[in-house]
């Protein structure tokens, strides 16, 4: 039982469930008409986690989990560390040593089929920026760039976007659920998806609203590739975690 305990406590650490907390309260005021100009401009974030690499895998290794790479460079002589572990249910993280920062969980990483489309896709209907450029890997054949808020990569959670060569489908299953992100309003931003998905493929799959019973606004939809997002009104959410 108690061994338990310890591999819910560790991994409890480093699930990834992408959520909405440390909002800000402000409402914007007459935002433009223009909801792909508006989406630039909406208040987004991740959420916030801590993960200190070498601790980490040891903590794992104790608790029995796997460690797929250990700890160390990225090449040779790199100052950049890094490991890969599973979870219980077989999900791949990447933990990564870098500096504190304000979010010090530092990516989630998408396969994906078109890197030009898919970047083009969560620029447009996200409002991302792109922070990292492409940057192309023949060696071990793949290209990826990051895209997210803000300006500086090293200060904010991102998603990577991979391309593998020769790559042209991926079985998904059923164990992705979603990215969650606040937005100040989801029938705007619902209705900038509905346009990007007109010009590079997705689908809404759930028309914006509230939610029965805890009646939180939300719009979710599929990029290009399948991967499904749920844009969560901010206000919404905050009250919602104020009455649990």
């Amino acid at each position: 039982m108690k061994m338990v305990k310890n591999q819910q406590l560790v991994y409890s650490c480093i699930l990834l469930f992408i959520c909405l907390i440390d909002l800000s309260n402000a409402a914007r005021s007459n935002p433009p008409d223009d909801v792909l100009e508006w989406v630039q401009k909406d208040d987004r974030r991740f959420l916030r986690a801590n993960i200190r690499i070498y601790t980490m895998v040891e903590k794992i290794r104790a608790a029995g989990g796997v460690i797929t790479r250990e700890p160390g460079p990225v090449a040779p002589g790199g100052t950049t560390i890094y490991a890969f572990v599973n979870d219980p249910d077989g999900y791949s993280f990447e933990l990564f040593r870098r500096p504190p920062t304000p979010e010090p969980l530092n990516h989630i990483c998408l396969n994906v089929v078109d890197i030009d489309r898919s970047i083009d896709f969560y620029q447009k209907a996200l409002g991302m920026n792109l922070l990292v450029p492409k940057y192309n890997n023949a060696q071990e054949q793949y290209t990826v760039a990051m895209v997210g808020y803000g300006s500086n990569y090293t200060q904010t959670t991102v998603i990577e976007l991979q391309y593998n060569y020769n790559v042209t489908d991926y079985t998904k299953g059923n164990g992705y659920a979603q990215v969650a992100i606040g937005t100040d309003d989801v029938y705007k931003s619902a209705a900038v998806v509905e346009q990007v998905i007109q010009e590079l493929g997705g689908k809404i799959i759930q028309p914006p609203g509230p939610i029965p019973f805890i009646k939180t606004k939300i719009t979710a939809f599929l990029d290009s590739d399948g991967f499904e997002t749920v844009l969560v009104d901010n206000q919404d959410y905050l009250k919602y975690l104020k009455e649990e």
